[in-house]
């Protein structure tokens, strides 16, 4: 009789990964992290390549396996920090390398139900693998091999990745880093970090691809320069702060304490700013959007550069250039669109009703004499807001702009004159390490 041959260590984890009884996954995943840090930590130690795609395989399904929200999210987070028992950064990339291979293999079998727990499983690897980068001090040789990573993985022409992959990869990417480097990345590091989509973006034959770069990291980027000013404009006052002797601070303690002082009442103002509704918003990066549009027109530019794309990349240089300016080029497309949406309304009204209002029910005068022309953008708001009880509000209040962003919009619009006088001192600072000050 011959002897059983004993399954490789990794092909017996994968089973187990996949296997139908919840303890059994679990038990196994928390071996499997053991086996990587004892494995990593030897001198000839490490993974193959194939090695690993076993791996991913077990991962995958055990992930695939896995019901109910809150333990997905769990398992998921369990997942991505694997990223971290790996002793090496060659071992961490190949790790994430085949992790996102798997993820192009198999992406064609994951039915609708399953989307979303992928969906945020890949947000989570990379956003590990972001951390991975920080915790190594963001090492410019070290961001470099990352982002040719994911660019030859996901992004280049060559690679096996689905449009869903794309998309979800362009769409999260600027989010996941503003997360974890928001407070310590500069300007230039930040422009490192979205080279390689200026170059694909100019190069690429996918309209597909061309809209998801252009939509989920340049115009994202044009859309958070409020923000980002605003900041640069809180960093600028820090030093004021700073200078707030320890016996004052001590006093303003007390007076903070309390019940009807002003200075507890403005702190605790200011604690409720970052969770305000819709007005909160997240870590935004900084960036030098004079060099991001010399950097967009150089690709641009060039010869071999489709005429789409030029025409899709120069429009996004024009924004990029009023920024630098300190002007906000959005600030009259809600008006516009305003505009548009009244006329479009106003067409179907009347078809819809031939008659004019004038003829209509003649035994109920009307009080023509009293009530301004209906036509006027004007009076329409003021006819709205008289029914609504509240203090009349612009059209960029309104509506949310072409992006659809509503709660960022309405933001937006507080940021007037004196974000414009004060953005020549704020490019000043986009280039000198973050932050000046602590981030609540």
């Amino acid at each position: 009789m011959v002897p059983r041959v004993p399954l490789p260590p990794e092909i017996q984890l994968a089973q187990r990964l996949a296997g139908n009884e919840q303890v059994t996954r679990d038990r196994a995943v928390k071996k499997l992290r053991k086996y990587i840090v004892a494995r990593t930590q030897r001198a000839a130690g490490g993974f193959t390549h194939d090695e690993l795609l076993k791996v991913w395989k077990g991962l995958f399904y055990c992930m695939w396996m896995q019901d109910k929200p809150l333990l997905q999210e769990e398992l998921g987070r369990t997942i991505s920090q694997l990223i971290h028992a790996f002793q090496t950064t060659e071992a961490q990339h190949l790790f994430l390398q085949t992790f996102w291979q798997t993820m192009n293999r198999e992406w064609t079998g994951i039915d609708r139900l399953r989307l979303d727990k992928f969906y945020m499983l890949m947000r989570m690897v990379l956003n590990e693998s972001l951390k991975a980068l920080k915790t190594q001090g963001w090492q410019e040789r070290q961001i470099e091999q990352l982002l040719e990573l994911l660019t030859t993985e996901i992004l280049h022409p060559d690679s096996q990745a689905p449009s869903g992959v794309k998309s979800h990869f362009l769409e999260i990417f600027l989010e996941e880093l503003s997360k974890v480097g928001a407070a310590e990345l500069t300007a230039d590091q930040n422009l490192k970090f979205i080279d390689p989509f200026c170059t694909i973006a100019a190069r690429t034959q996918d309209s597909l691809v061309l809209h998801n770069i252009t939509r989920g990291i340049f115009e994202a980027i044009v859309e958070q320069a409020p923000f980002a000013i605003e900041d640069l404009m809180n960093e600028l006052d820090a030093p004021e702060e700073e200078g707030v002797s320890e016996d004052d601070e001590r006093g303003q303690g007390v007076l903070s304490e309390e019940p009807g002082s002003l200075h507890g009442a403005a702190c605790d103002r200011d604690e409720a700013l970052p969770g305000d509704g819709e007005d909160s918003v997240g870590p935004v990066l900084q960036f030098d959007y004079e060099a991001v549009a010399s950097r967009l027109f150089a690709v641009a530019s060039q010869q071999g550069t489709p005429s789409q794309n030029r025409k899709r990349l120069y429009k996004v240089i024009r924004k990029l250039q009023d920024l630098a300016e300190g002007l906000f080029p959005e600030d009259d497309v809600p008006e516009e669109a305003y505009r548009n949406l009244q006329a479009e309304g106003q067409e179907r009204r009347t078809k819809k009703r031939p008659k004019p209002r004038s003829q209509e029910r003649p035994g109920k005068g009307r009080k023509e004499d009293s009530r301004p022309d209906p036509s006027s953008g004007s009076e329409r708001r003021m006819r709205r807001q008289q029914g609504s009880g509240t203090e009349p509000a612009g059209p960029q209040e309104q509506l949310g702009g072409p992006g659809g962003r509503g709660a960022r919009k309405k933001r937006r619009r507080r940021l007037r004159a004196g974000a414009r006088v004060k953005v020549a001192g704020c490019r000043e600072l986009q280039t000198k390490q973050r932050p000046l000050q602590s981030r609540k």
